[in-house]
């Protein structure tokens, strides 16, 4: 029986499950897998061993599918072969938009007055005020932010609600601002 009838053998017997086998087809052919990855040059011996490991995976999976068990190297070689090429394709994408992204003298950014800067605080907070619905907690907000003179027991004793009424509002409305201002920074537009 010659090298390939025993690996066939093999494969035979891990695509119905026999766990041994698994681990002499990856002892049999782990060295051809390697030399194959080992000759894309541009990726490094972590990434050559994660190919490998990929590869082994993905054909160990699949191999109840295999329909002919005498092709197993060559399948297993085009595995290995189309993970180098997604790995050099990924690689160089990755690379492509570092460039892209790297910016050797960045733009100065010229500095906002603090005061300009506080008005254009206030001015985001009256806005999502202004798009809150009509309502109590309108009210308590606008209330305690825009006409900001009264404090929160103020406040409940002109609406006739309990202070905690009025702080739970309120904390409602600095979440929803918390949120809306994060949205806002992420999104990348301030206004």
């Amino acid at each position: 029986m010659g090298a390939s009838e025993g690996l066939t053998d093999w494969v035979r017997r891990a695509a119905h499950g026999e766990a041994s086998a698994y681990s002499e087809i990856y002892r049999r052919t782990r060295p051809l897998v390697a030399r194959l990855v080992g000759g894309f040059a541009q990726l490094d011996s972590d990434e050559v061993e994660d190919v490998i490991q990929e590869t082994f995976v993905r054909a160990f999976r699949a191999l109840p599918r295999l329909k002919e068990p005498g092709a197993f190297e060559s399948w297993l070689l085009s595995i290995a072969r189309n993970r180098a090429r997604t790995r050099l394709e990924r690689k160089s994408s990755t690379r492509r938009l570092e460039e892209d992204v790297a910016d050797p003298e960045p733009e100065p950014v010229p500095h906002i007055p603090e005061a300009l800067q506080l008005e254009r605080d206030i001015e985001v907070v009256r806005r999502l005020i202004a798009e809150l619905p009509e309502g109590e907690e309108k009210r308590t907000v606008h209330l305690f932010y825009v006409e900001g003179e009264l404090s929160a027991r103020e406040i409940a004793e002109k609406l006739g609600v309990g202070k905690s009424a009025v702080t739970m509002r309120l904390e409602r409305f600095r979440s929803r601002i918390k949120r809306e201002l994060l949205r806002r920074v992420l999104a990348g537009r301030w206004e």
